[in-house]
């Protein structure tokens, strides 16, 4: 009596030979390629929010004060998306959160320019007087010491600003263009900073509040995303177990 051997099932959505067929295979270029063009929408989607409900009065009785606030929540919302896509990548295995990351940082910076720019608009650009004209370069001057004078008085915004300076070299080099001049440990070192881009953002945050420094949502998504890189920095540099 001869013994016969049961061939295993194959995968689902895959031929004789193992491959994945045409269907699964264009399913998946389909999904890639709509990923991006997705996350675009989705990250320009606060702003949109935001412009529509200021121009209909759906945003307060002061929609440039209550622009200016969004426009900082929303920089440090995508900075914690930002922080938490190696977490994630590392725990579940989704690799494509890679293709993501550099887009969500990017909107990060974006409306953290927003948010600064919202600021000198309506907070010290409407509340000066330019006696001698708008594009004068007294007005310039004027404005800027009165906007340098504003930051240096008020720490969370000392602080902000320094945050926002610190982004900004990041977002310039997060082409594959700046990663090859640099090289990738230089890179790598570089870009570490966006932890001190993330705790200014805290304390920018926080600072205005009475219940300073409290342990919020944004709070918790950065403590944690810290910590798993410092777990993970001492597991690599941990010796080899002698075999």
């Amino acid at each position: 009596m001869t013994a016969t051997l049961s061939r295993p099932p194959r995968p689902r959505g895959t031929d004789r030979t193992g491959d994945a067929g045409p269907a699964v295979t264009f399913a998946a270029r389909a999904a890639r390629a709509a990923l991006k063009p997705a996350a675009l929408a989705a990250s320009l989607a606060p702003l949109a929010f935001g412009l529509w409900a200021a121009f209909h009065d759906q945003i307060g009785r002061d929609p440039a004060r209550a622009l200016e606030r969004m426009t900082g929540d929303w920089s440090i919302e995508f900075l914690c998306l930002t922080l938490a896509v190696t977490p994630v990548r590392r725990l579940t295995a989704w690799h494509w959160l890679v293709r993501l990351r550099r887009m969500l940082g990017l909107f990060s910076c974006f409306y953290g320019t927003i948010h600064f720019l919202t600021y000198l608009t309506f907070d010290r650009f409407s509340w000066i007087d330019f006696p001698n004209g708008l594009l004068s370069g007294a007005a310039a001057v004027d404005f800027i010491r009165s906007t340098g004078a504003d930051i240096v008085a008020r720490p969370f915004l000392a602080i902000g600003f320094a945050g926002l300076l610190v982004m900004m070299p990041l977002a310039i080099t997060s082409t594959p263009g700046m990663i090859r001049r640099l090289g990738g440990r230089r890179w790598r070192r570089l870009h570490r900073l966006v932890y001190v881009v993330a705790v200014a953002g805290l304390l920018h945050h926080w600072w205005p509040l009475a219940d300073r420094f409290r342990l919020d949502t944004y709070g918790t998504l950065v403590g944690t995303s810290l910590a798993f890189r410092l777990y993970w920095t001492r597991v690599r540099s941990r010796p080899a177990a002698p075999v």
